[in-house]
């Protein structure tokens, strides 16, 4: 009995010394940086196992021991917790810190700017045009995209928030399209509970649209306020807006750099030359200054504006004051804003 329980104490010491070292040896490989050089992109499809990303790195040269990283996932259970993405393994990381980053979902993200001024179409092109970004509604139109929002019988200008916004790769359209429309809402509703006293809009897509006028009619953002100011006294005072932008948008294709006096006189229903008050929509794509300009215009005299050239406006009272200033700037220029009714 002493030779057996003395063989068998031995055979535990044996057992224990090897798991022990093997446990270390495991602890210190989980440690050691990956020996890579640079960064490496690696792609977890959704449906993907540890096994396989194991077996794709070490094919791939990132990862040794895949046997050891497999098992690892398993003494903790982590399995069902990896996240699909795209992965940035930089130089560096260790095997447990990967684990880590696979189980907290830290893929790469990237950005999409909305650009402020910018128009639907624009912005569907701009879209196309993003390898990162899944596309599912190239071949839609308009109306079946909005109505994929379901935002059926909306026009979809001005109804996404000019911003920037972060999505990972495989992200779709759609998902950004809904997200900017949301942010849009969310940040019109807000500004229109705040907005100035004795505004001439029946209700805040009224807000928008003159949000997307004075979009198109700033070079400047501290000028945004001013400007919407001058378009607020015009309606207040029932003059017509008179602002080219809106002739443009209103052209569509028809306009090809230059506006003649006849556009100025051909009726559309955004020809803000023959309509009193705003035009049926939006003519642009908004960021947050320009619905906050809008609803909280800056008071004062002004009623006209003109360019100067150098993105700048100058502003005056009077129709008198305005034809100095067109003389003073503008007839300098082959082409330029009016930005004035004709009286």
């Amino acid at each position: 009995m002493r030779k057996v329980l003395v063989s068998f104490v031995i055979t535990l010491v044996v057992v224990i010394a090897v798991a022990y070292g093997g446990w270390r040896s495991l602890q210190s490989y989980l440690d050691a940086p990956l020996n890579i050089e640079q960064s490496h992109i690696v792609m977890v499809e959704p449906g993907s196992s540890f096994g396989r990303v194991a077996s794709q790195l070490a094919a791939e040269g990132v990862l040794e021991r895949p046997d050891w990283f497999t098992f690892f996932i398993r003494l903790q259970k982590a399995g069902p917790l990896l996240k699909a993405g795209e992965y940035e393994v930089v130089e560096g990381v260790t095997p447990r810190s990967l684990v880590t980053q696979l189980i907290e979902g830290r893929s790469l993200s990237y950005k999409f700017t909305i650009i402020e001024g910018s128009t639907f179409n624009e912005l569907r092109l701009s879209l196309q045009a993003n390898s990162q970004i899944k596309q599912t509604l190239k071949d839609k139109t308009d109306a079946q995209v909005m109505s994929s929002l379901g935002l059926d019988e909306q026009h979809p200008e001005g109804m996404f928030l000019a911003d920037t916004y972060q999505f990972q790769r495989g992200g779709t359209d759609l998902d950004l399209l809904r997200r900017a429309h949301s942010l849009l809402k969310s940040e019109l509703d807000a500004a229109w509970k705040d907005k100035a006293e004795k505004l001439p809009y029946k209700d805040s897509y009224e807000a928008l649209i003159m949000a997307s006028i004075v979009e198109k009619e700033t070079g400047l953002s501290t000028e945004r306020p001013t400007i919407a100011g001058v378009f607020v006294r015009r309606m207040n005072k029932g003059m017509r807006l008179q602002t080219d932008p809106t002739v443009i948008y209103g052209m569509g294709d028809r306009y090809k750099g230059n506006i003649r006096r006849a556009d100025l006189r051909r009726p559309t229903p955004y020809n803000t030359y023959t309509i009193s008050g705003l035009p049926p929509t939006p003519i642009a794509l908004v960021g947050r200054e320009a619905i906050k300009a809008a609803l909280h215009p800056v008071e004062g005299k002004w009623l006209y504006f003109v360019a100067k050239g150098d993105g700048s406006h100058q502003f005056s009272a009077t129709l008198k004051q305005h034809n100095r200033a067109v003389k003073e700037y503008q007839l300098r220029r082959r082409n330029g804003y009016r930005s004035s009714p004709d009286q």
